[in-house]
């Protein structure tokens, strides 16, 4: 929509309308000493000198496929993005619209939300997925919220594996506050524990048991024993999953997880210097009141069309009011959107050759790392596309001498983990050539 200002006519009556003459009558509440500060600000600059300046401001930023090659991961992977999901977010109808206050008549976004849910219940295993959420720590945060509301707060004891990504759990430890809620199984010390560790922490007052799979480190755990000992319990169980790793692995559907969710970014979003992402959020049907934000359905019109409604809408500003289970109340339309495009454009075959890329190269790479003198893998566990590398020097002095020769290395895990100074989180996607890989040998033999 273009930006029409208003004329000075129309300014004048709209401030005779409010009993003013000027538009400096409307600041005086304001003590004067405070009503128009001096701006420190550089002369005005041309259209054209505006543009040289930024672009020589932007070249300053490093492009991971073009400047970097690139094996960081530990939550956002660079995948490639076929060029159809770019165009089609760009569509004006798609990019302008906004949240669906009178839902139904936008059947166009209901359609593709819909589409969306349709996708990722398939991709989890799960029965119902909602119309997404702003990120996979929200989301992961939001699993909390439901399984608190389950248990209408007389359960106040969540059991969180340390190997969930720290950030999920830093969002977690923020939503909860106020709460009462009692977290154990992340404390320092444990990340090298597997989910065994986690079985003994469950009892009658657990809630909720949160793990990631593949974890935090890479690693593939088969936590269907762990699901059975919660559910034994009466605890709820949420998994915090990789979507390109579903692709090759059992679901967590299949194992008996109550909630999935996750960071959808791998499926159609760029790396974006750190967003705006995607979160999915997929439950079984018998948690779908509890579940936060919306979720669209399909039905028919009076004449017999297909047609969208927006099914469940569980906020604070309907009819829940106090009662509502989260005050989210929006979602990530387009870049679900962009999601859905994603996994239609690549289909199952070409979603599968994408995660088997990833995971070949990934045990390519693991394995000529290991060939290297004071260099090998930290866990024996399976991995699919990331693993933790023991280095013979702090992770990040490895990082700087590879930046150095235009290698963005790993994740440094002594970040969030104090006692691993000594370890590498390395991730490959289909987007690392085999070249690239060499380099990355050949540089660190060389280190």
């Amino acid at each position: 929509m273009t930006y029409i200002p208003i004329s000075p006519q129309e300014r004048d009556a709209m401030l005779k309308t409010v009993g003013v003459k000027t538009l400096d009558d409307l600041f005086e509440a304001i003590p004067a000493k405070r009503r128009f500060p001096k701006l420190d600000l550089p002369p005005a600059l041309t259209e054209m000198e505006a543009a040289a300046h930024l672009a020589d401001m932007a070249s300053s930023n490093e492009n991971v496929r073009q400047d970097l090659i690139s094996f960081l991961g530990a939550g956002a992977y660079n995948h490639y993005v076929p060029s159809v999901v770019d165009h089609m977010l760009r569509r004006g109808e798609f990019y302008t619209a906004y949240t669906p206050y009178q839902p139904e008549i936008s059947q166009g976004t209901l359609q593709a939300i819909f589409e969306y849910q349709s996708l990722m219940t398939n991709l989890t295993g799960m029965e119902v997925s909602n119309a997404s959420h702003y990120d996979g720590a929200t989301a992961t945060a939001e699993a909390v919220n439901l399984a608190y509301a389950q248990y209408r707060g007389k359960r106040k004891k969540i059991v969180m594996s340390p190997s969930v990504n720290p950030q999920y759990r830093a969002v977690i430890r923020t939503y909860s506050q106020g709460m009462g809620l009692t977290e154990v199984g992340d404390e320092a010390g444990n990340h090298e524990d597997g989910p065994e560790v986690l079985m003994s922490l469950i009892d009658e007052a657990t809630m909720l048991v949160v793990v990631q799979y593949p974890d935090f480190f890479g690693r593939i755990y088969d936590y269907k024993k762990l699901i059975d000992t919660a559910h034994e319990k009466g605890a709820l169980v949420c998994v915090v999953a990789n979507p390109t790793a579903l692709i090759l692995l059992k679901t967590p559907g299949e194992m008996g997880a109550d909630i999935v969710v996750g960071e959808a970014q791998p499926f159609g979003i760029p790396l974006w210097y750190g967003g705006p992402y995607l979160g999915f959020f997929t439950t079984k049907k018998s948690y779908v009141h509890k579940m936060a934000g919306r979720l669209v359905g399909e039905t028919v019109d009076v004449r017999g069309n297909r047609s969208y409604v927006l099914t469940l809408t569980a906020r604070e500003q309907h009819i829940k009011r106090e009662r509502a289970t989260s005050n989210i109340c929006t979602n990530q339309g387009l870049l679900a959107l962009g999601c859905s495009v994603y996994m239609s454009v690549l289909g199952r075959q070409g979603l599968q050759e994408v995660a088997n890329l990833c995971y070949q190269k990934a045990h390519y790479a693991a394995a000529e790392l290991s060939k290297i003198d004071g260099f090998g893998l930290c866990h024996p566990e399976p991995f699919f596309h990331e693993f933790v590398l023991c280095t013979p020097k702090p992770a990040g002095e490895v990082n700087q001498y590879l930046l150095d020769h235009g290698v963005l290395g790993g994740y440094d895990l002594s970040t969030d983990y104090p006692d691993m100074q000594n370890h590498l989180l390395v991730a490959v996607t289909e987007m690392n050539s085999r070249d690239e890989i060499d380099t990355l040998v050949a540089l660190l033999k060389e280190m």
